[in-house]
């Protein structure tokens, strides 16, 4: 047995719905203009489907109390098909391209890829505003000091106050992880399993470094259920009527949601839960089958497999009444959304994304920018999603790809034609299975005029990574070939 899960109570493992969450906040006259706390739940590769309130088979209580007490979005997406990248878009509000962060960064050896001290993150914007900030769980956006020679920006060059951080996965698994940075001190082995470790760090931090007067922004980065995979056993037994790898899957899933409901408890122990803003979501879409149930594409893909996510917001100070909504978001809009409602004036550069406050004040709600995906380990190689249409598109690339982010895909990215497309209605085809290039030329020409533009603009901002590890063929897998290429 975990040793954390054993020094939880018998409460803390209960659902959080099953107590009053409309507890007294600080504010007791009831003044709406104090600032809310934010908290950013990120799951790591949680597939579309993978959410009991969202069609899945994992047991997950306090995940759906936050969707069944707030706000449940169908069509939420991530950033990016793959980590890193979905992660600076989160913290950026900017396509991750535009920061530079093309693909996941790689552990164990020495990449230049990083998220560049020049960008402007949350943490940063929230810290300038008296919040306290702190980080939890997997960091992924460069080295970390303290396993390495690193000289690129850390948590606390990017706003963050406290950190307890991995550089990438957890190692060797989920459970009794090696690899912990606190505040740039390496770690021994830690004992328990990762999920129930990143709360505990959040607990401590609540209990011996927060200060009750400023709000906070946490921003807890779980590594599940990304693998490799290890869950608590008596978990894994409630999933005996399935395989032993989607057994230990689905008791990843339900070990990260009893995590989530710990610190929900906690929060609302300590009086905070009330004025806490709770955005969920995960990085990408699962490399599990069955985790899409009916989407096109995995983890990788910039089809809605690869891209599409839970999106869940709560907050019980505003949001009064739970509702399903089905306007596209993507994790780019956290950036705009919280911004707006804190009042921070939105950094002087490019942000993709948009407030999402209307949507929460159940308010009409008008993208202007289109949401926009470029990952050149993937075929097709980009997505633009505007309104119920999807557009993809290819650039005619057969060139095998290394798995790591090398050298000679710099400029391949750099200099990425797009020769053909295809054209999705995803409200009457969410499967993406009836391509309406052909049928509708119109639509098609109009979506293209609007990409051409946004994914020139976004490639020719992203920066030029020099000294990349070279192309290594042993290492590399073959793009699959498609048959048909349309020109513009």
């Amino acid at each position: 047995m975990n040793s954390s899960l054993l020094k939880m109570s018998f409460f803390a493992l209960l659902p959080f719905s099953l107590f009053s969450c409309k507890e007294q906040s600080r504010d007791e006259s009831g003044d709406n203009t104090e600032k809310p706390n934010v908290l950013i739940l990120f799951a790591d590769d949680l597939g579309y489907t993978d959410i009991n309130c969202y069609g899945g088979i994992p047991n997950t209580p306090n995940i759906d109390s936050l969707a069944h007490n707030g706000i449940q979005f169908t069509d939420c997406y991530a950033a990016a098909p793959n980590c890193s990248p979905s992660r600076a878009g989160i913290l950026t509000g900017r396509h991750p391209s535009r920061t530079g962060i093309y693909s996941y960064i790689p552990g164990g050896r020495d990449h230049p890829m990083h998220l560049p001290d020049e960008e402007v993150t949350l943490a940063e914007l929230m810290k300038e505003q008296g919040y306290q900030t702190a980080h939890f769980g997997k960091w992924h956006l460069g080295c970390l000091e303290g396993t390495s020679q690193c000289e690129q920006p850390q948590p606390s060059d990017q706003g963050f106050d406290y950190s307890l951080a991995t550089e990438n996965n957890a190692e060797p698994s989920h459970h009794n992880p090696v690899n912990f940075v606190r505040n740039g001190k390496a770690l021994d082995t830690l004992e328990g399993y990762s999920c129930q470790l990143v709360v505990d760090e959040a607990k401590t931090w609540l209990n011996n470094h927060y200060k009750a007067d400023q709000p906070f922004f946490m921003y807890t980065c779980f590594h599940e259920v990304h693998k490799k995979v290890a869950s608590p056993p008596e978990l894994v037994s409630k999933y005996n009527e399935y395989s032993k790898n989607d057994a230990e899957y689905y008791a990843n899933v339900e070990n990260m949601d009893r995590a989530i409901g710990r610190l929900i408890n906690i929060l609302r122990r300590k009086g905070e839960l009330e004025n806490t803003l709770i955005f969920f979501t995960s990085d990408n879409g699962s490399y599990h089958q069955g985790s899409q149930k009916g989407l096109r594409g995995y983890k990788g893909e910039v089809y809605d497999g690869g891209i599409k996510v839970p999106g869940i917001v709560y907050w019980p100070k505003k949001i009064q009444e739970s509702r399903k909504v089905e306007e596209p978001v993507w994790g780019p809009d956290i950036l705009p959304t919280v911004c707006d409602i804190v009042d921070i004036s939105l950094p002087n550069r490019t942000i993709d994304g948009v407030s999402l406050e209307p949507l929460l004040n159940n308010e009409d709600f008008n993208r202007e920018k289109p949401m926009l995906w470029y990952f050149y380990r993937s075929n097709p190689e980009a997505a633009m999603r505007i309104g119920d249409y999807s557009l993809m598109g290819y650039t005619k690339d057969s060139v095998p790809r290394t798995h790591y982010f090398a050298q000679r895909d710099m400029a391949f990215i750099k200099n990425s034609k797009f020769k053909s497309f295809e054209l999705y209605n995803l409200d009457k085809d969410p499967g993406q299975k009836h391509d309406l290039a052909d049928t509708r030329p119109e639509k098609l020409d109009s979506m293209k005029n609007v990409f051409r533009k946004t994914i020139q603009d976004v490639i020719e901002e992203g920066p030029y990574w020099e000294d990349m590890p070279e192309y290594d063929p042993e290492r590399a897998r073959l793009k699959w070939m498609y048959e048909r290429h349309r020109e513009n």
